[in-house]
């Protein structure tokens, strides 16, 4: 899909998005329950389909009606999971399919398969798990048994992640030892948080998580709250002038990307030094507003380059046809202040957030984007609700 997008300024009322990082723990959550629960909040992205698609592999039932979603937990061996193109599904998955001596296999995109999964591979070797990787599959045949786990902290914490939700319902008790410093914490936090929500005990002692097994789930109902990191994209329109309300964040949120309201505020007035390494999801929208201020470095963009895109050669090939200069390095981007009118298309790179901080800046300078299907994978009606701030967009294929 080609979406044509004309100057203007954002204006006015718009409420958060859900939370797709809640939103997955919670699904999860509710399928490993022995019992009925309720999510309400839940966004049919793609991303959300393909956890519910590993849900119902696990034999729970489910029903969607709008928002909400009832699930009537107690999970069995699955065999056959289709994650389409969600890291975070891959990845929570993997360690819950083996809490059964299992043989199944997982299925993605090639660009999915190839994101890394070695701290997993690492981890099957210990554990004398078989696997075998091909570009679109991972065949699994094993058994996940208690164990001391050491992790590196510098890796996404989606790892981390997997091993919480299952290592509980094991029959012996497990500790997982980040051996480096944990760089996705947040994100920790919410699992942690969600975890204690459904009954779930895990004691934490400096870089140690202390899981006990044999424990139970137990069925709630909930409400997913706003989404810190797509929000950051509507926000983004009042660093470049405009006037937008984004309405149902929650204030004292433990989500790591809530710090975009005081890392647009730096960018806005300055020409800041940021680390990106615990907040990389925020790396497209402060490039994006980097160049359309006075600029930016940022440090810890190693982790961008392993997301749906390579984020840090997507945004410096784009920003470049806005006429940006943005020298990149293993770990560390300058994005120069100032852009043009693009003299040909923008392009998405499949990658949801490219896709919306371009379209951030285009509202600047006018353009067209190629590949914005993308932003189904979490936010399917952005545009929907950009253009009820007063964008005008023209939407193509």
């Amino acid at each position: 899909m080609e979406v044509k997008i004309q100057r203007a300024k954002a204006i006015g009322q718009i409420s958060a998005p859900p939370s797709k990082s809640y939103a997955h723990r919670l699904l999860i959550a509710s399928a490993l329950a022995n019992g009925k629960s309720r999510i309400e909040g839940i966004v049919s992205s793609s991303d959300m389909k393909a956890t519910i698609n590993c849900i119902r592999a696990l034999g729970v039932s489910l029903e969607q009606r709008d928002r909400v979603v009832s699930v009537n937990g107690g999970i069995r061996k699955g065999t056959s999971f289709d994650c389409l193109e969600s890291g975070s599904t891959l990845r929570f998955f993997i360690p819950i399919s083996l809490i059964f001596d299992t043989e199944c296999t997982f299925f993605g995109t090639e660009r999915l398969m190839s994101r890394g999964l070695d701290v997993y591979f690492d981890l099957f070797k210990e554990q004398g798990i078989e696997y075998k990787l091909e570009k679109t599959s991972l065949y699994l045949k094993g058994k996940l048994r208690p164990a001391h786990f050491k992790i590196r902290g510098d890796i996404s914490s989606q790892f981390i992640t997997g091993l919480l939700f299952a290592l509980p319902l094991l029959d012996g008790d497990s500790t997982i030892e980040i051996i480096t410093r944990l760089e996705s914490e947040p994100y920790v936090d919410i699992t942690l948080e969600v975890l204690s929500r459904f009954g779930i005990e895990i004691q934490r002692k400096n870089n140690s998580f202390y899981i006990k097994g044999n424990q139970s789930y137990l069925p709630q109902s909930t409400v997913v709250e706003g989404d810190a990191s797509n929000s950051a994209f509507l926000d983004a329109f009042n660093v470049i002038g405009g006037e937008v309300s984004v309405l149902g964040l929650n204030e004292s949120t433990i989500q790591g990307d809530y710090v975009y309201k005081s890392l647009f505020e730096q960018i806005k007035n300055s020409t800041p030094k940021i680390d990106l390494s615990s907040c990389p999801d925020l790396g497209p929208v402060c490039f994006a507003l980097a160049s359309a201020c006075n600029g930016a470095t940022f440090t810890g963009v190693k982790r961008l380059r392993i997301k749906e895109s390579d984020r840090c050669e997507a945004m410096a090939s784009e920003l470049r046809k806005l006429g940006c200069k943005v020298e990149l390095f293993e770990n560390e981007a300058i994005v120069s202040g100032g852009i043009t009118p693009p003299t040909e298309p923008l392009y998405g790179h499949n990658d949801h957030r490219i896709v919306m901080a371009l379209t951030v800046l285009c509202t600047i300078t006018g353009g067209t984007i190629q590949g914005c299907e993308a932003v189904n994978k979490s936010y399917p009606g952005f545009f929907e609700d950009i253009a009820g701030l007063g964008i005008q967009i023209e939407k193509r294929g």
